[in-house]
């Protein structure tokens, strides 16, 4: 008897295996976003290096150059009037910047639309009214209140950097350094004396220069919030074209009321170097310098400009320079490396 082969079953196949794609491993909790101006990866401690060195040194070429500008604005105060100053200062330094600058604004005129307002705002502070109340303060008040007033800038500076989201912090290193270069400009412009200091006489020119005071720390607290996309160059075409803008009913006023002025080879040379140097060279340092180190640093540097006054006034005009004179520039110099400074 055959036997009844059982059909073969045939044997199931093989489960598919499910290929799980690894997961990528969660950023960590503490990573921070990468910041506006961090140095690129590769060559981190070489980008540091040129951060530390290039922005202090860029706050103290722009300081140096203004310096040269309080003593040619001094002298042009008699023959050109204040808004006209400022006028053909920033037309000139317009015309400066334009061939650097065109082809930039262009690419970003989308972006400079978008930030019209902030970028109004940056001109009238640091275009229009600065300069301009200086050149009105300098016609009616001394040279030593202007200097002690001025000297109040950097710490209006660094009040005004703290304001806000995003706002710098002040260590208490900067704040010593902050206080010991101010007694040293105090100091010097009192020529050592107290009473000098208590026999002071405060004019109408003293509010102008405060004034100015408040819209130049104003201006530097805004270069922090720069928008991004928009470049150094552009930035300071725009606000140099709208800041001269803003500045035309003023300068129209002033040449119904006070008259024009006849142009001879001290006023051009004056108005070239405050246009070209104190306002195109010196704007584009200090801005790329705040981009850098920020508004703290670069304001204690500021105090610099008293130094510089005198060392100019030394050479260009053949003053004298006393030992205490000396002793109080190195305080300045000293509180600055403090304030200024990284502890590293």
């Amino acid at each position: 008897m055959q036997q009844l082969e059982k059909p073969q079953v045939p044997a199931p196949a093989p489960a598919e295996e499910k290929v799980v794609p690894a997961e990528e491993p969660a950023p960590h909790a503490d990573a921070a976003p990468p910041a506006r101006n961090a140095p690129p990866e590769g060559g981190g401690e070489r980008s540091v290096r040129a951060v530390v060195w290039i922005g202090p040194v860029l706050a103290t070429l722009a300081t140096l150059i203004w310096s040269g500008n309080f003593v040619i604005a001094r002298a042009l105060h008699e023959d050109v009037a204040p808004v006209q100053t400022a006028f053909w200062r920033w037309i000139i330094a317009m015309l400066a910047v334009l061939p650097f600058a065109a082809k930039a604004v262009w690419q970003q005129r989308g972006l400079i639309r978008a930030h019209l307002r902030y970028l109004c705002g940056a001109a009238l502070l640091g275009v229009t009214l600065f300069n301009t109340l200086i050149y009105q303060a300098g016609r009616s008040t001394s040279a030593t209140n202007l200097a002690l007033i001025a000297a109040a800038s950097p710490v209006l500076i660094v009040l005004f950097g703290m304001i806000g989201r995003g706002g710098e912090k002040v260590t208490g290193r900067r704040a010593v350094g902050m206080v010991v270069a101010l007694v040293g400009v105090v100091a010097l412009v009192s020529k050592g004396s107290l009473s000098v200091l208590l026999h002071l006489d405060f004019a109408v020119g003293d509010l102008w220069m405060l004034a100015a005071t408040a819209t130049f720390a104003g201006y530097t607290a805004l270069l922090r919030r720069r928008p991004e996309g928009i470049s150094g160059i552009s930035f300071l075409f725009t606000t140099f074209l709208l800041g001269t803008v803003l500045l035309v009913p003023a300068y129209v006023v002033s040449l119904v009321v006070q008259g024009g002025f006849t142009p001879s080879g001290g006023t051009v040379g004056a108005l070239l170097y405050i246009g070209v140097a104190s306002s195109a060279v010196a704007y584009f340092t200090w801005n790329k310098a705040i981009d850098l180190i920020g508004a703290a640093r670069a304001g204690i540097i500021y105090y610099l400009q008293p130094v510089f006054v005198a060392i100019v006034s030394y050479f260009a005009l053949g003053e004298d320079t006393s030992g205490m004179q000396v002793i109080c520039m190195a305080l300045i110099i000293s509180g600055i490396a403090l304030g200024a400074g990284k502890k590293n």
